[in-house]
């Protein structure tokens, strides 16, 4: 009994490291899950990259040594509320809720 205890031993400890190698966190049947969350944050990436060039040329076009002056109005208009004295604004309620009175 005591021959046979210690490869039986070596056996158990073997098959748990195929065990782990198998389903384990980093082991073979996780690696389709590795390949989803790949492709999300490859489209995430992307996302953003799009994002930081809009924000880049937009950022580009407000350079102070070469400001864009349509850019620059259209800001100054938002943020400010200026009209120019030639301009009428006409107010436009917000609509009552459907099926309301």
């Amino acid at each position: 009994m005591r021959r046979a205890a210690l490869p039986a031993l070596g056996l158990l400890v073997i098959a748990n490291f195929l065990g782990y190698a198998i389903v384990g966190d980093n082991g073979v049947l996780s690696w389709g899950d590795y390949r989803r969350i790949k492709a999300e944050r490859a489209v995430e990436l992307a996302q953003l990259e799009a994002e930081r060039e809009r924000l880049a040329h937009r950022a580009s076009l407000l350079d102070p040594r070469h400001a864009d002056p349509d850019l620059a109005e259209e800001l100054v208009r938002r943020e400010l509320g200026l009209v120019r004295p030639d301009e009428v604004i006409i107010e436009i309620d917000d609509p009552a809720p459907p099926g309301g009175h």
